[in-house]
């Protein structure tokens, strides 16, 4: 059910980014006086299709993308008997270049639009939830596997990240940290400063779904938050635990640690309780807990709209630009990042909550369209961005690619995003089978 429901939202997701995407596409070849075949959301086959005017709307079979069809142009339905017939004043190919460029820039410039829409509300809503940077450089962090393997140790205090200070706890493992070239994080331990340089293909370890678990928690004291459901213990929301049997127990990593020792056990604890210290037999259960909850460390940030504004677009360009990053590195094929990080609408599902939530719903589908005007940027025929490069040669050159170069150039990138779709859906069945 939790799949179906992940699936539900990409498809709802995907329905209304494509639908805007390709509404820019239209309306702006309307505007300028041409003529709009076709609208489809998905790809053939056909589930339904109905005419207004000279346009036939309709719904495809395969949900992972749309077109329209507007006519004179050379596009993935490669109508060469179409192109054949004389330009009509109402065809793309009769229309200065500028207005064609404005035509294959509508769909990426309508989910740019879309996009920011969505950061800014949800920043304005919501805010920023987020756990300060002082846990990490006060009380260090917890390292898991994998931190353990780059250098970090259990205690380490975060002091600076690619040597700069830092506010929030994410940005230790932010994108553009990680992404920096030579990147390093500086710890204190035990008295000492030392850097610990991001290694080479660090980055790869991204695309663990467990990551963060294995990775560094910001270390957090013993300190009752909250109780669990089940258990009646001499506590107090409040109260710092010190010590149990005798045994330091400050951070609650140390706490949980010591509890491995004594389950099903009667255990004395030394507290601090509004600055008295006392001591309080509790019972460990079998499953090696005493049922305390701590203080949550997140902290949220407010903004008026006038904030928000321009908070949720640098956030949503943000996206597009460490996407860009990203990309970059898989393409110098150095090992860096491996391009087994890409993921397809396999990978894409597994963005989604298990469960329906709609300011969850909305981040994630304003991530998406910003990504999908990047990837629809690309110089790549057969994409926008394919179009684009052409008609920004003609408009500089002043002389037009020949129709039939036009037809070629599409048919190779059509191949092109034909193999690209074939490796995302790989990775994706990969990393089901954890290969």
């Amino acid at each position: 059910m939790e799949t179906i429901v992940q699936i539900a939202q990409l498809l709802l997701a995907l329905s209304i980014l494509v639908g805007i995407h390709e509404a820019g596409h239209m309306l702006a070849a309307r505007f300028f006086g041409m003529k709009v075949e076709k609208f489809f959301i998905g790809f053939p086959p056909k589930i339904f299709s109905f005419k207004k005017g000279d346009t036939e709307y309709g719904l495809g079979a395969i949900p992972l993308g749309g077109f329209v069809k507007i006519s004179g142009m050379i596009d993935e339905s490669m109508d060469k008997e179409q192109m054949k017939q004389e330009p009509q004043p109402w065809e793309f190919r009769s229309k200065p270049a500028w207005q064609r460029l404005i035509v294959m820039l509508g769909g990426i410039i309508v989910n740019v639009i879309a996009g920011i829409i969505a950061f800014v509300i949800l920043t304005y809503n919501q805010g920023e939830a987020y756990i300060p940077a002082k846990l990490s450089k006060e009380y260090g962090v917890v390292a898991g596997e994998i931190a353990q393997e780059v250098g970090f140790q259990t205690g380490d205090k975060v002091i600076k990240v690619n040597g700069a200070d830092y506010d929030r706890f994410g940005d230790i493992t932010s994108g553009e940290t990680l992404l920096t070239t030579d990147g390093y994080w500086t710890v204190q331990r035990n008295g000492q400063q030392l850097d610990i340089p991001i290694p080479k293909g660090f980055l790869n370890n991204l695309s663990d779904e467990e990551f963060h678990d294995k990775f560094l928690e910001p270390r957090q004291l013993s300190m009752v938050g909250g109780f669990q459901k089940g258990f009646d213990i001499p506590l107090k929301e409040g109260d710092k635990i010190l010590k149990a049997n005798g045994v330091e127990v400050q951070y609650y990593d140390q706490l949980r640690s010591e509890m491995e020792n004594y389950a099903g056990q009667n255990v004395a604890f030394l507290i601090n309780r509004n600055g008295q210290e006392m001591t309080v037999d509790i019972d460990v259960n079998e499953d090696k807990q005493i049922g305390i909850a701590l203080p949550s460390p997140l902290e949220v940030n407010e903004y008026t709209l006038a904030e928000a504004i321009p908070r949720g677009t640098s956030k949503a360009f943000g996206a597009v630009i460490l996407n860009a990053k990203a990309m970059g590195k898989m393409f110098k094929f150095n090992g860096e990042m491996s391009a087994r990080n890409m993921s397809g609408p396999i990978g894409i599902v597994n963005m989604f909550p298990k469960t329906w939530d709609w300011n969850a719903f909305w981040g994630i589908t304003g991530f998406i369209s910003m990504v999908l005007a990047f990837m629809n940027l690309l110089p790549i025929p057969a994409l926008d961005g394919g179009h684009v490069m052409f008609l920004l040669f003609e408009m500089v050159s002043g002389k037009a690619p020949s129709d039939q170069f036009l037809e070629n150039a599409q048919k190779v990138g059509m191949a092109i995003l034909l193999l690209l779709m074939v490796f995302v859906f790989g990775n994706d069945i990969l990393k089901l089978f954890g290969i």
